[in-house]
């Protein structure tokens, strides 16, 4: 059809104008979170790409973060489907898979915050399976604590805080049980303060 540009082939670079999908946008994500990970960017190297990506419109804004990761080799995988990129990391040990589900379950018990800040900050620097799971338990907590603390000055965030804080065990508890199964679980309704 004229006028209408097709969609590239797998080898093909995807024209700049073309706009990109939610899907296209995550694969890069992905790719600049790995990079962080690794040591490749400082903070504010991560936040301003991670910005870019999640505000993406077009490949004309993904491709150069994608360039500036791998070069020009990886600009013509933007506009293939793909399938989310196999982490080089190696499997989870026992042990590891333990402190992940510990970081979660720690506030069942009664220590939220100071669990997984603890295992973060301890088992999180040789453990990226750790600091994974220490960090979006801690940034959970803080928010269901800062809800705790801002909800009781209105009268509907008193009645909610009970519901509040059962619904944040039972996910404490979910999170747990992932932990352990090496699956991949993010808290809802969470304010990721600690990166």
């Amino acid at each position: 059809m004229a006028g209408v540009p097709s969609t590239p082939g797998p080898e093909r670079v995807p024209p700049a104008q073309l706009r990109v999908t939610n899907q296209d946008r995550e694969h890069v994500v992905e790719h600049v979170q790995t990079a962080y990970a690794e040591g490749r960017f400082d903070k504010l190297e991560f936040d301003d790409r991670l910005e870019r990506a999640m505000t993406a419109r077009t490949h004309g804004d993904l491709m150069p973060i994608m360039t500036e990761l791998y070069g020009a080799r990886a600009v013509p995988q933007l506009s293939t489907p793909l399938p989310r990129p196999v982490r080089s990391e190696r499997a989870p040990e026992s042990n590891e898979r333990l402190g992940g589900a510990a970081a979660h379950m720690l506030m069942v018990i009664g220590i939220p915050i100071i669990g997984p800040l603890i295992l973060l900050l301890t088992g999180g620097k040789t453990s990226p399976y750790i600091r994974r799971q220490a960090l979006e338990a801690l940034n959970f907590q803080i928010t269901v604590v800062g809800a705790t603390v801002l909800l009781p000055f209105t009268v509907i965030g008193v009645i909610l805080l009970p519901f509040i804080w059962v619904a944040a065990v039972v996910l404490s508890i979910v999170g747990g049980v992932s932990a352990l199964t090496e699956g991949v679980f993010r808290y809802p309704m969470t304010i990721r303060l600690v990166k």
